[in-house]
């Protein structure tokens, strides 16, 4: 569809078809790989342990089929269109039930629209997945600039305030006069940013991994990537919110080290850039849990839905669009704390999956969230949720915004 100007046209977008001489390519690279000697402990603790990434290469590089990526990709709607000089990407599907609730959901990093394919027909369609008519959404699902098939910012200032306003008009420009808003990871952060502008379209919010560190908290938390531990928790903290202090300080200590790169140096990152398996094991070492996914996943033994080929689909989209670097300087460019607090006072909801980074307690999610309509811990999921459980997430994200229908 147009819009009303020229300058603000949505255009129709077909996924290249990938030659097959870079597909070629791809596989002797990874073929051609140097490998380093094995890690020297028995576990995860030095980073992706080399069986995991040999067998990773090997099944990309002789069974792995991008045919069936990109025929996935095929069947859906894309469109472009500029904002603030830049060609954004999206999904767009819009459902068949009348009065569909339009829903913009944002991946993260090291994501894609990719992670979040599964859910796009429970949503729109929830008829066929154990939902009502009235659950039904129109789902907008835009690739972060830097990331897929936008274009890759070359000025500073795109970082994730920035897109929550490009967000924004991306919904105007479909004729939409109301919209709800869900994110992960980075997606969460946009999501966050865009309710605590609360413009008057925005009915309210969803997200899986909560921005609610209270200040008090946040000062006490290690640095991260500082191999030292911060001060001890304040006082009065209940057993969740001691729970929630140790799990961000683990991370913060030993798990965010490939943040702390993207923050200070994403350009210093050519080995991503010129490897497929450098880039392949920058983007599955990201946290503890999910990283035991996929290689389990690797294993024979996938948890949940999240699969090889899956895994293997998102990877090589970041290698076919060489965006390793460009969805990095995305860390650069953020100004906010990962998990703050963001001060939003819109209806809010908030879903808890147990394989998260941190489980948030209820006490700062109240806190936070100032308009809490929904708050839910659930018994299996990750980082990744939508990916690994969409079922389950499609359920969630159904019941956060039933209230405001």
């Amino acid at each position: 569809m147009s819009v009303r100007t020229e300058e603000a046209a949505i255009r129709p977008f077909t996924i290249p078809v990938t030659p097959e001489a870079e597909i070629e390519a791809l596989r002797a690279r990874i073929a051609a790989t140097r490998w380093p000697d094995k890690e020297t402990v028995p576990d995860h603790s030095q980073g992706v342990q080399l069986a995991t990434i040999q067998e990773l290469a090997r099944y990309w590089a002789t069974d792995y089929d991008w045919r069936r990526c990109e025929a996935k990709l095929h069947a859906l709607p894309h469109f472009m269109t500029e904002i603030d000089g830049l060609d954004v990407h999206f999904i767009h599907v819009r459902s068949d039930h009348e009065d569909a609730l339009p829903i913009i959901l944002t991946h993260g990093w090291p994501g894609s629209v990719i992670e979040l394919l599964k859910i796009i027909d429970p949503l729109t369609n929830p008829t066929a997945h154990g939902g009502s008519p009235s659950d039904a959404f129109d789902v907008v699902i835009p690739s972060i600039p830097g990331h897929g098939f936008s274009a890759k910012p070359r000025d500073t200032g795109w970082g994730p305030d920035h897109v929550a306003g490009a967000w924004l008009e991306l919904i105007k420009r479909l004729g939409y006069t109301h919209f709800v808003s869900q994110g992960g990871d980075w997606g969460a952060v946009v999501t966050d940013l865009m309710a605590a502008q609360a413009p008057p379209e925005l009915l309210g919010m969803h997200t899986n991994m909560p921005g609610v560190i209270p200040p008090d908290v946040a000062q006490a938390l290690p640095i991260p990537g500082q191999l030292a531990p911060g001060g001890p928790p304040p006082s009065g903290m209940s057993s969740d919110e001691k729970r929630a202090f140790e799990q961000i300080s683990t991370f913060y200590t030993s798990g965010a080290g490939y943040a702390v790169e993207m923050t200070t140096q994403p350009q210093t990152m050519y080995g991503v850039a010129d490897s497929p398996v450098g880039l392949a094991a920058w983007m599955i070492n990201h946290d503890a849990y999910s990283y035991r996914e996929i290689a389990h996943a690797f294993e024979g033994q996938p948890v949940g839905e999240l699969t090889r080929d899956e895994i293997l689909d998102n990877i090589t989209l970041y290698w076919l669009t060489n965006t390793g670097v460009s969805s990095g300087r995305f860390y650069w460019d953020n100004k906010f704390g990962f998990f703050d607090a963001k001060n939003v006072s819109i209806p809010a909801a908030v879903s808890v999956f147990p394989g998260e980074i941190y489980q948030t307690p209820r006490s700062w999610a109240d806190q936070s969230y100032h308009n809490l309509i929904y708050y839910n811990e659930l018994d299996k999921g990750g980082h990744f949720a939508a990916w690994e459980q969409p079922q389950l997430f499609s359920e969630e994200v159904r019941a956060a915004f039933r209230p405001l229908r």
